[in-house]
């Protein structure tokens, strides 16, 4: 064996092999699928959760699940859901400390009167553009479970020497690093639980995953609000140098457990805390939704992929709510006013943040219930909308202003519903579903490299002449994306000849047949669907008959 087969082995995939294994598990008739994945299959199709279990069940689906489904989906939350929380809460710390730094005594200590603070996210994001989507590349030709973790120590290496700076210029070095290897996490994590969640579980847990920004950023103002209160002058450092070590040293174990934690996909995962039967259940379960398995990306499928209209639809929104977060000018407002402390400047954001943990859950969970995706996009959209209105208004009174502040924290669900609605709209190819959102980062990112300095320049602070009238005004093209997408969607299902199956996502005609539903009758355009042989909310396998429309569904 080569030393590239070798290495291959250890860190990549065996494409031929996962073709193989992938062929005979969906092969497998229905009837030997119940029986094969007993364990994890529950057949009593008149299980009715207890009352503890309806009642909690309206807050998190798997209280309400039978017990065979609702253990196997608890354990994708304890190692999959928790540990990408966690790492993406400890990305967002160090990518956030650098604010609360500059106004806890960073910015006099260095004499950083210019536009240092604004450079900062210039580097940071130029190191973003340069490594999103050869992170993504790298990822299908590396394991998530190999690559993301090493990303995450250095990155959290990197954090720590900052604290050591005696001036801009190291920093500016160490946020361009960083940018390049935090910039697998995002996208990357999306991809990895996009791979194993069901559409009626996958918006809560997106947003869950994405609510680690906003309870990073709440930490944050609690870590230097303490910090700063209890280690200034500590060693002889800074309570803002403090930051930076502490910070590094919370990642470092984190993003060693994620050699453990991540299960890579389930048509090749390695997982030691998974059974070899629950990595086969894993394969028919994401079949059965329609989600195709990875495989490997070439030149000639990357210029196909380059070709159609969906990645660029998808990018439109999901760009400009990248640079339409005007969140962190929130504490430059406060500081300006001269009466309140270091502390409370940090603190008094987190409620914000508190506020956009609330919604984003409250909403995600509204949009699994309903199935649908859109009009829950739109809600969030609105709040954007409404915030920067009112502080594009500027002179208003100071409760009105404080509470503009707020409602884009209140719209900060519309990430979350952004990845799930591409985990479904992108589930026929796994290398795209990445793809497209590190291509919308890569390009957000080089948008963020010059708006903040062309709409909000340090100077002007807090009261920039141009940044909140334009972001509202790219709030309502945003919208106008979202609607674009919704239209050409329900197009495209019409014009390439696809089907909605049992859970209302659209997939090939081949595909349609191979999960058992040939004796669904389901016509295109905006007929209703006759019967569907799955009971979406319990879970359990028997035979149902629901009256959808097309239009419903999307």
């Amino acid at each position: 064996m080569t030393l590239p087969e070798k290495l291959n082995k250890l860190v990549g995939y065996n494409r031929e092999h996962e073709a193989l294994r992938f062929a005979e598990l969906t092969s497998i008739s229905r009837e030997d699928r119940l029986v094969r994945f007993a364990e994890f299959i529950d057949t009593d199709a008149d299980f009715k959760p207890n009352k503890i279990g309806k009642f909690f069940g309206q807050f998190w689906d798997t209280f309400k699940k039978p017990p065979k489904e609702r253990k196997y989906v608890q354990k994708l939350d304890l190692c999959i859901l928790i540990y990408s929380l966690l790492s993406f809460l400890v990305k967002t710390l160090d990518n956030s400390n650098v604010s609360n730094a500059y106004v806890s005594g960073m910015k006099e200590d260095l004499h950083l009167y210019g536009q240092e603070r604004n450079l900062f996210t210039t580097f940071f994001n130029i190191g973003s553009i340069i490594g999103a989507v050869p992170s993504q590349v790298i990822l299908n030709r590396v394991r998530p479970s190999i690559w993301i973790p090493s990303c995450e120590v250095s990155w959290s290496i990197m954090v720590m020497i900052i604290a050591s700076t005696k001036g801009a210029k190291l920093i500016y070095g160490m946020r361009f690093l960083m940018g390049i290897t935090e910039s697998v996490a995002y996208p990357g994590f999306a991809l990895v639980l996009g791979s194993w969640y069901r559409p009626d579980e996958l918006a809560k847990r997106m947003t869950i995953y994405d609510g680690a920004w906003a309870i990073a950023n709440m930490f944050s103002g609690y870590i230097q609000a303490g910090v700063y209160t209890s280690m200034n002058g500590l060693g002889g450092l800074a309570g803002w140098r403090w930051l930076f070590i502490i910070d590094g040293l919370i990642g470092l174990p984190v993003a060693l457990l994620g050699y453990f934690a991540i299960p890579d996909f389930p048509i090749n995962s390695r997982a030691k805390w998974m059974s070899q039967a629950q990595k086969d259940y894993s394969v028919i379960r994401m079949q059965e939704v329609g989600r195709k398995p990875p495989r490997k990306l070439t030149a000639k499928r990357l210029g196909q992929m380059m070709t159609q209209w969906r990645p660029y639809g998808f990018m439109w929104p999901y760009i400009l709510f990248n640079i339409c977060d005007t969140s962190s000018y929130w504490n430059l407002w406060l500081k300006s006013l001269g009466i309140y402390s270091v502390q409370q400047i940090n603190l008094i954001p987190t409620g914000g943040y508190a506020c956009g943990l609330v919604s984003g859950y409250l909403i995600a969970n509204m949009s699994d219930r309903a199935g649908k995706r859109f009009p829950f996009l739109m809600l969030a959209v609105f709040f954007n909308f409404l915030g920067n209105l009112l502080l594009a208004i500027w002179n208003i009174p100071f409760g009105v202003k404080m509470f503009a502040f707020f409602l884009p924290e209140i719209g900060y669900p519309l990430w979350g519903l952004m990845l799930t609605w591409s985990a479904e709209t992108f589930q026929d190819d796994t290398e795209l579903r990445g793809l497209v959102v590190a291509m919308g980062n890569t390009m957000a990112s080089a948008m963020g490299a010059w708006f903040p300095l062309v709409a909000f320049p340090t100077p002007q602070a807090p009261e920039y002449k141009l940044g909140y009238k334009l972001v509202t005004g790219l709030t309502i093209l945003e919208a106008m994306g979202i609607v674009f997408f919704l239209i050409m969607s329900k197009r495209e299902l019409k014009t390439r000849g696809k089907k909605l199956n049992k859970f209302g996502l659209a997939v090939d005609i081949e595909d349609y047949r191979d999960n058992g539903t040939d004796e669904l009758s389901l016509e295109m355009g905006d007929e209703e669907v006759g019967k569907v042989d799955y009971h979406a909310k319990s879970g359990a396998v028997e035979i149902t008959t629901k009256d959808v429309t097309v239009a419903e569904k999307i």
